[in-house]
């Protein structure tokens, strides 16, 4: 009975939805689409040039259900993040919870889990960021961003289960310009951008420098402490990039990034009610925070050789994040019996230093001919050490957990990765309007965990072979048809040594994919869509064992899931931009050690998600134009772990950003969840916490405030 009126309530949700986009279209007159190409107006994504294959494509010409959010798209939403771009994308979400570092990225029902690999490919020029405190980046002097829906393994490798992240930085100009950014809001939040760009010797050697800087001083209360749990100290980074052309053929592009970072981190609520709708304030005695840096370096060489393009992409990281907060999340005035009822509080903390090294060399065809094709290879060395404590709380001091006389849990792990891949595509054209794709990687990995305190050592191999089909059919220059059989593969491994789960296993799915892509009116009209089911084996989750201070990760044998992607993209009027999409993933647990899951929907699993998008831009005086943007989003009920007990009610989320442009300077206002709707970005029954009592992660409440941007 509850499968049958929720899956009513999906479709009644689709039907309202998809009315509404559909109702997008009848804006668009043959004399409104007229009087807009004689204007010069053009459809937003019309001309938008995508490198989702490792190859120039127009947008509209790629199989793939793509997200593509340019520089100047960023800016007009006031997206400052890469959790706030996929908040765009319906059929994904982009969580906080944990660490101040640590997201929780879920695509198409596959979903982030602490300690392990992503479930999307998540590539900053060019270089894939492999652990999860890698992927809430600060979004500034940015060309675009590209989301690539459904497995993308035959390209991207392991972890592009879900899908892939490519976001692209912008390159360095050959004269000189430059730009800077400030805004100000309540919660005493300042964010300010900066950069500069031009030649050091004429056209042959450029550079761009730019940086960005944020405090925040908080919006969360904690009831207990009376100070704001959700605090950032200050979050800094100094970028900076070379780009040479010492011969005609040859570019060498270098680039180096530096950041700092103190914050709040673990501000979990203790919700004793149980329910995932009863929204209450943090309340804990112990200050959470994190603190940490990182130091990113990147060499790309393109080398034309008339007939194709060899790259080479040499990546290096080092990161470190130090992490204090409570335990059991209470405090002795309120919760005198502590945690467990033992008489005592608790707090933990994490020390994480990763280093990774990785080669990519690849050659792909040049030209646009009817056989095309690339190849490459692949190699990432990967060092994770980690340690874990759990200490007595005594005072509400973090540095009690130095003092080894009050550690009950004391965990430290070293962990190596080295991983090979071997890749390849074709793209042949059977007619002029039919193209036949086949992908095919081949992904391995070896990995090694050292128990520190222990001294013992374990060993373990994980490879899976991706291959990838598309046929695509073009009957007419702006309509495309695709139908695709794809795989994606995310490695086994280890959990921390003596939880009573040690290794868990290989996660790997198929795809079968139905799609299509259409513009009309000259462009100012674009319409895509997209069906897919996915088999999923071995579904990786996790969970808390607090007792011993652990995250376990584990599997779900075997998963279905499977729904719609639609997405309509308008230009009615010269200067109105209309967008809006919808998305479901209806995901079905089919076997599990655990009986009573089976029938259920995966953790994390939002059934239905949507957004819409208004921009309207238009002359003033002279060279004085104005600029007013409201973006829609809405988030479904959520189900958060396995046994579907704990549902998130469905939310909405209103941004506005109002303004001014006059030559180079903009001055804005701007407002973000408009209607303070309130929420949890992770919530944690006691299960699956391993607590007494069940937590949950307040999303952002309202904010608001001023931009100044100047361009030059």
């Amino acid at each position: 009975m509850r499968d049958t009126i929720s899956m009513l309530s999906i479709r009644t949700r689709l039907s309202l939805g998809t009315s509404a986009l559909l109702a997008i279209p009848f804006f668009v007159s043959p004399v409104q689409a007229q009087e807009a190409a004689d204007a010069g107006g053009t459809q937003p994504s019309n001309e938008i040039i995508v490198t989702a294959q490792q190859r120039n494509e127009r947008l509209q010409d790629v199989p793939i259900q793509i997200q593509a959010l340019t520089g100047e798209t960023l800016q007009n939403a006031g997206i400052r993040t890469s959790a706030e771009a996929l908040s765009m994308t319906p059929n994904a979400t982009f969580d906080q919870g944990n660490t101040y570092k640590s997201t929780f990225i879920t695509m198409r029902g596959l979903t982030q889990i602490n300690n392990a690999d992503p479930p999307v490919a998540f590539v900053i020029d060019g270089v894939p960021q492999t652990d999860q405190t890698q992927l809430n980046v600060n979004l500034y002097d940015v060309e675009r961003i590209e989301i690539l829906k459904g497995p993308q393994g035959a390209l991207y490798g392991r972890n592009a289960e879900g899908g892939a992240v490519n976001i692209v930085t912008r390159m360095p100009a050959d004269r000189i310009e430059g730009f800077a950014d400030v805004q100000y809001g309540n919660g005493r939040n300042f964010v300010g951008s900066a950069g500069v760009s031009g030649p050091l010797a004429g056209k042959d050697l450029l550079f761009r420098v730019d940086g960005s800087y944020s405090h925040f001083g908080g919006l969360i209360d904690n009831s207990y402490r009376g100070d704001k749990s959700d605090f950032i100290d200050h979050d800094w980074s100094l970028r900076g990039r070379l780009l040479a052309r010492p011969a005609s053929n040859l570019t060498v592009d270098l680039r180096a990034e530096y950041g700092e970072y103190r914050a709040a981190s673990n501000y979990y609520s203790a919700v004793f009610s149980g329910d995932p709708n009863d929204f209450v304030d943090p309340q804990f005695n112990l200050p959470g925070f994190a603190y940490g840096h990182s130091l990113n370096l990147t060499a790309k060489v393109d080398l034309d050789l008339d007939f194709a393009t060899v790259t080479s992409i040499t990546g290096h990281t080092e990161l470190t994040q130090n992490n204090r907060a409570d335990l059991d999340f209470r405090n002795p005035v309120d919760s005198p019996s502590g945690i467990f009822g033992l008489g005592f509080q608790a707090g933990q903390g994490q020390d994480l230093d990763l280093k990774t090294t990785s080669q990519e060399l690849r050659i792909v065809s040049n030209g646009d001919q009817a056989l095309r094709w690339l190849a490459g290879g692949y190699y990432l060395h990967t060092s994770r050490d980690l340690r874990t404590r759990g200490f007595v709380d005594l005072d509400g001091d973090p540095a009690q957990i130095d003092n080894t006389a009050l550690l009950f849990a004391n965990k430290q792990e070293a962990n190596s990765n080295n991983a090979y891949a071997a890749f390849a595509q074709v793209d042949y054209d059977i007619l002029s309007s039919l193209t036949l794709t086949g992908g095919l990687r081949y992904d391995e990995d070896h990995r090694n965990q050292l128990d520190v305190v222990a001294a013992v050592r374990r060993r373990s191999s994980y490879n899976h072979l991706q291959p990838k089909v598309t046929l695509t059919y073009k009957p007419m220059t702006d309509v495309l048809v695709y139908a695709t059989y794809s795989t994606g593969f995310r490695s086994g491994g280890y959990n921390a040594p003596s939880v009573a789960i040690g290794e868990f296993k290989a996660e790997s799915l198929q795809n079968y994919e139905a799609g299509f892509k259409a513009q009309f009116a000259n462009g100012l009209l674009t319409v895509n869509g997209a069906y897919y089911f996915e088999n999923v084996k071995n579904y990786q989750y996790f969970y808390v064992d607090a007792a011993s201070a652990s995250q376990i990760i584990d599997t779900i044998d075997r998963v279905h899931i499977q729904g719609l992607e639609l997405e309509v993209i308008a230009r009615p009027l010269p200067g109105l931009d209309l967008s809006g999409a919808i998305g479901t993933t209806l995901s079905k647990i089919k076997e599990d050690a655990v009986a009573e899951d089976i029938g259920n929907r995966t953790p994390r699993t939002v059934p239905f998600s949507a957004n819409m998008s208004a921009q309207y831009t238009w002359a003033l005086t002279g060279d004085a134009t104005a600029l007013v943007r409201a973006d829609w989003q809405h988030i479904g009920k959520k189900y958060w772990s396995a046994d579907n007990a704990q549902v998130q009610n469905a939310y909405n989320l209103v941004n506005m950003r109002a303004g001014v442009e006059i030559g180079g300077l903009g001055l804005y206002g701007f407002v973000k969840n408009l209607t303070n709707d309130k929420y949890y970005t992770e919530f944690v029954p006691t299960k699956y916490s391993g607590l007494d009592v069940d937590l949950g992660y307040r999303g952002r409440p309202r904010t608001y405030g001023i931009e100044a941007r100047v361009t030059f």
